[in-house]
């Protein structure tokens, strides 16, 4: 699979949680619909057991990772989507690694050198996302702890940079750096780079990620990342930040266009 994400573009869509089996396979299944009319790019599902860095104790997190892989597999059996989540803890790399296709590692812990070497030694691919604190070049740093493990097969994801307080930018020069010095293919995460993290809950500016998807794939990013709910208002984790399924369907041929173009 890594061979193929290497040489075509790809797309990265699900709701930010699993809240529950019918709104996760209702997800699905308009992803799976929506990936008959792009028959030569590759659609993988992405939604996680567990939100472990919710701001707010408060904040719902996910049904556990038991519910929550049982949830992914009927996923992977009812519309033939390969899978990705994300991971908190080095155990969970064994506990996801023969349900998922990829393993997530989260911006937040894009340094954590124990979680990234339990993922990469299950011999899958490993998308890293990059920490909002870091620069392009320090990746280097985490692709490596993954490259000694002998695991060659790793994304890397932006997703927007601190600018201040309770606020993200998109470098798209940083995109293009990561793409020439880390020899792998680099994710641009549309909607988590619209993201205005702070307080109980971070808000966001969703309106805005077909257009920075656009810019992306015109940069030459390899694969994008779009978080999507059938009702983002009601959604339990990332509301403010979420595309509705409709507005995906709708913007993704343009946005493609851009990318082949």
């Amino acid at each position: 699979m890594y061979d193929k994400l290497k040489q075509s573009h790809f797309i990265i869509a699900g709701p930010c949680v699993i809240e529950n089996e019918f709104i996760t396979l209702t997800i699905a299944e308009r992803i799976s619909k929506i990936r008959e009319n792009f028959s030569n790019i590759p659609f993988i599902f992405k939604a996680s057991f567990d939100k472990a860095n919710r701001s707010s104790i408060y904040s719902f997190r996910g049904l556990g990772i038991e519910e929550g892989l049982n949830i992914l597999k009927r996923v992977k059996q009812s519309f033939n989507l390969p899978l990705t989540t994300d991971i908190h803890l080095p155990e969970q790399a064994d506990m996801v690694k023969d349900i998922v296709d990829i393993i997530q590692i989260p911006a937040l812990l894009s340094r954590q050198t124990d979680l990234i070497v339990a993922a990469a030694r299950t011999g899958k691919i490993i998308n890293i996302k990059k920490g909002q604190f870091m620069a392009p070049w320090d990746m280097k740093n985490a692709v490596e702890k993954a490259n000694v493990q002998g695991n060659k097969k790793i994304l890397v994801t932006e997703r927007g940079t601190c600018f201040g307080y309770n606020n993200l930018v998109v470098d798209f020069r940083g995109m293009l750096i990561m793409k020439e010095e880390l020899n792998c293919p680099i994710v641009f995460d549309a909607t988590h780079s619209m993201q205005l993290p702070g307080g109980k809950v971070s808000g966001g500016t969703p309106k805005y990620a077909p257009a920075m998807a656009k810019a992306a794939a015109a940069v030459g990013v390899d694969g994008l990342f779009f978080e999507v709910h059938t009702k983002p208002e009601e959604a339990l984790s990332d509301a403010s930040s979420m595309l509705d399924l409709d507005t995906f369907e709708r913007n993704l041929p343009n946005i493609i266009r851009h990318w082949i173009g």
